[in-house]
């Protein structure tokens, strides 16, 4: 008898998808494959490179998959977003040399199609297209959970219209791990994304925001962070706050104080960095002017009673006296009903 030599290759985890990939087509063997592996010569190359060995990922059942991917550390990243990423037809994602970095350290050759604000009108409806044809599609962001602060919803949206499938791969999420970092309420937060880049823009919205009971959650430029938790300090007062950045990565940094303070020391770092802003005092009262810019703001865009459910949960004024405004102001508009 003829014993068969067998030829083994050490994947590592700095091996580059291209590098992964030629390894795998070099392998030959007729043993069959261990458990929750392909046979290496799978001609569909749906695999991901785990600790260095290959897993093959199985296939994927037409629709959409919103994956969440690192912030920062690309260890960080599950085991079901590595199969879900390696099983897909197609990754559609913010920036391909940003993604193409993580599936790069997995050995994963799925094909990559750019969808970002600037060409999300014209990518969406061949997205689509695709879905209809039955492909399994996954749409990342460059890092964190996909949908928040880019324009994802608008292809779910029009995904479940059409009857497509779409389904959540949750992962990590610079929201959350900023909140949990802070140190500040977390029972109940709002999540406000980025200020808007103009100042009178900016002091407007946060004025908007002063009186929500809840913990605040902004994202920010390196640019702008100093206007903003300038414009904060002005705008919330001596609030306590965190200011994170470099989430998950080697020089991470939390630094914890009122706004005056952490916008006193703050310059221009790089990157993108989290605010985190404590509730306001319990005992705050609402002023007249700040009830009725609220309602205004509401009658815009909803309903006088959506407005006054929306603006009393926001400012815990009695309902019954937010009702009695919101009539008055939606009559001066010459749109009372």
């Amino acid at each position: 008898m003829v014993n068969q030599v067998k030829k083994i290759v050490i994947f590592t985890p700095a091996m580059t998808r291209r590098g992964a990939a030629a390894k795998l087509s070099e392998m030959r063997t007729t043993a069959p494959a261990a458990p929750g592996l392909r046979p290496v010569s799978d001609p569909a190359g749906r695999h991901y490179v785990l600790d260095g060995r290959p897993i093959a990922a199985p296939p994927l059942p037409a629709g959409l998959y919103l994956v969440a991917t690192p912030i920062g550390n690309l260890r960080d990243v599950t085991v079901r977003a590595l199969a879900v990423l390696a099983g897909a037809d197609l990754i559609a994602c913010e920036d391909t040399r940003v993604t193409r970095k993580l599936l790069d350290r997995y050995g994963i050759a799925t094909p990559l199609s750019a969808y970002h604000e600037h060409n999300a009108a014209q990518a969406r409806p061949r997205l689509l297209a695709r879905l209809g044809e039955g492909a399994a599609i996954a749409l990342v962001s460059d890092a964190g959970t996909p949908l928040v602060s880019d324009p994802g919803y608008k292809l779910v949206r029009e995904a479940r219209a059409a009857g497509a499938s779409v389904t959540a791969v949750p992962g990590p999420s610079a929201v959350l791990a900023a909140l949990t970092l802070s140190g500040l309420p977390s029972d109940r937060f709002f999540f406000e994304g980025f200020l808007p880049a103009k100042e009178t823009a900016r002091r407007a919205r946060i004025a908007e925001l002063k009186r929500i009971p809840a913990t605040l959650v902004l994202f920010e430029t390196g640019a702008r962070i100093a206007a903003s938790l300038s414009d904060l300090a002005a705008g919330l007062g001596a609030r306590e706050a965190a200011l994170c950045r470099e989430l998950t990565k080697l020089h991470e940094e939390v630094r914890r104080g009122d706004l005056m303070t952490l916008a006193a020391q703050t310059s221009e770092p790089r990157g993108e960095m989290v605010i985190v802003v404590a509730p306001p005092d319990g005992q705050a009262e609402v002023t007249a002017l700040d009830l009725d810019s609220l309602l205004r703001q509401a009658l815009d865009r909803v309903s006088v009673k959506e407005a006054v459910a929306e603006v009393a949960a926001v400012t815990g004024t009695p309902r019954r006296d937010v009702y009695q405004r919101a009539l008055a102001l939606d009559k001066e508009r010459g749109h009372g009903r």
